[in-house]
C-alpha cells in the first residue's frame, strides 16, 4: 500500500449518514482508515434524570423518545420493569399480553424496515430504500391506529395497555402481515442477491463471535456473528413462551450477514403476530392497579429483546411516587463504542456502510 500522508477528516455531525448528530473523527491514509474516534453527547437529553422527577406512569412517553424505531417496544420494557418491581407480573389480563407482543412485533418490523432501508440508501441502493419505506409505512399506519401516533404512540400502561384495539386494526394488520413475505423476497432479490451489495459488504468489517461477546454485542449484531441468543426464547417475558418461531444465527459477522440477518428475523416476527391474532382471547386489557403507582422499597432490572438488542431498565424506589433512580441499559450504545475498530483499515466508503450495518439510533446512545 502506498504510504501517504495522514489525513484528519471529520464525519460528521452534519453529514446525513452519521445518523444526524453523530461525530468521528477519522485518521486516514489515503482512502484507509488508520483510526476513528467516536464523539458522541450532541443530543444529550438526560431522560435518566427526568425520570426521576416524573411519576411511574408519566414517563411512559418519555420511553418513545429513546429508540425513537422502536416506541412500542420501549414502552413495554419499562413497564415490565416496574410491573416486576410492584410484584403484578403475573395480574395482567392475557388480551393485554396478546397486544403487548403483537406491538412489539409491529415496532420490530417498523425498525428493521428503516436499517434495511437506510443500508441501501448508504450503498446508494435508492430503489431498495423505497421498497422498504414502502412497508415500513404501512407499519407506522398501523401503529398510528393503535396510538394516535406514528412514533410516539404511548400505548403500553402499568397493568396492560391503554384500550382494547379493535376487528378493523386486527383485519388490516393481519392483511400486512399477508403481504410481507412477497416484499421480503423483494428485498434479498433486489438487495441480497445484488452483486454490487454483495462486493461492497461481504467480508467487511469482520466481528469475531469472540469480539462480539467482549464488546458485549446483543440482538440482531450478535447473532450475525454466530452468537445464539435472544431474550423471547431465552428469558421469555409476557407470554413469548406461547409463540413458535426460530432464532436466525448466522456465522460470518461481516456487513452483509448483519444487512441479511434482519430480513430473515422480519419473517419471524410476522409468525409471531399472525400467531397472536389467532390465539388472542376476549377480556379486559388492564389490571386493577392503583391510580397513584407507589411500588414498595427496593430496585429491579428487567430487559427484552429489542430489534436493536437487549434494552434494559434499572429501577431504584424508595416508595414514592417517583422513582429515586433510573438506569436505562441502551444496546446501540454498546455497539457504537465497537465503531472504531471495525472501521480500522477500511476504506473511508465503507465507514457509512459499516455504521449503518449495526443500526444506531442516537436518542438511544445520548439518552
Amino acid at each position: 500500500m502506498l504510504k501517504t500522508e495522514e489525513l484528519t477528516l471529520n464525519m460528521g455531525p452534519v453529514h446525513p449518514s452519521t445518523h444526524g448528530v453523530y461525530r468521528c473523527v477519522l485518521t486516514l491514509n489515503g482512502e484507509y482508515i488508520q483510526n476513528a474516534v467516536n464523539h458522541i453527547g450532541y443530543l444529550h437529553r438526560g431522560l435518566e434524570k427526568l425520570a426521576e422527577s416524573r411519576t411511574y406512569n408519566q414517563f411512559i412517553p418519555y420511553t418513545d423518545r429513546l429508540d425513537y424505531c422502536s416506541g412500542l417496544a420501549n414502552e413495554m420494557a419499562y413497564v415490565l420493569a416496574v410491573e416486576k418491581l410492584m410484584g403484578i407480573e403475573n395480574e395482567i389480563p392475557e388480551r393485554a399480553q396478546y397486544l403487548r407482543v403483537i406491538c412489539a412485533e409491529l415496532q420490530r418490523l417498523a425498525s428493521h424496515g428503516i436499517c434495511v432501508g437506510s443500508f441501501a440508501l448508504d450503498i446508494a441502493g435508492s430503489t431498495g430504500f423505497f421498497y422498504s419505506f414502502r412497508d415500513r409505512d404501512r407499519a407506522l399506519e398501523l401503529i398510528n391506529m393503535i396510538g394516535g401516533n406514528r412514533l410516539t404512540p404511548n400505548f403500553m400502561r402499568i397493568g396492560g395497555v391503554a384500550h382494547d384495539l379493535d376487528e378493523y386494526f386486527l383485519n388490516e394488520l393481519n392483511q400486512f402481515c399477508d403481504d410481507l413475505p412477497a416484499c421480503f423476497d423483494e428485498y434479498e432479490g433486489l438487495l441480497a442477491g445484488n452483486e454490487i451489495l454483495q462486493t461492497r459488504s461481504k467480508g467487511v468489517s469482520v466481528v469475531s463471535k469472540e469480539m462480539a461477546l467482549d464488546y458485549g454485542f446483543t440482538g440482531p449484531n450478535a447473532r450475525a456473528s454466530g452468537i445464539d441468543t435472544d431474550l423471547r426464547r431465552d428469558e421469555p417475558y409476557g407470554i413469548y413462551d406461547r409463540f413458535d418461531f426460530k432464532v436466525p444465527v448466522l456465522q460470518n459477522g461481516d456487513t452483509y450477514d448483519r444487512f441479511v440477518i434482519r430480513v430473515m428475523e422480519m419473517r419471524e416476527s410476522v409468525k409471531i403476530i399472525q400467531q397472536a391474532i389467532k390465539d388472542m382471547p376476549e377480556g379486559p386489557v388492564m389490571a386493577k392497579v392503583p391510580k397513584v403507582i407507589k411500588p414498595p422499597v427496593g430496585e429491579v432490572y428487567h430487559r427484552i429483546e429489542n430489534a436493536k438488542g437487549h434494552l434494559g431498565f434499572h429501577i431504584v424506589s424508595d416508595g414514592s411516587t417517583k422513582p429515586y433512580r433510573t438506569r436505562i441499559y441502551s444496546p446501540t450504545f454498546v455497539m457504537l463504542s465497537a465503531f472504531p475498530e471495525m472501521a480500522k483499515g477500511t476504506h473511508i466508503m465503507d465507514a457509512v456502510l459499516i455504521l449503518a450495518s449495526i443500526d444506531i439510533v442516537l436518542g438511544e446512545v445520548d439518552r
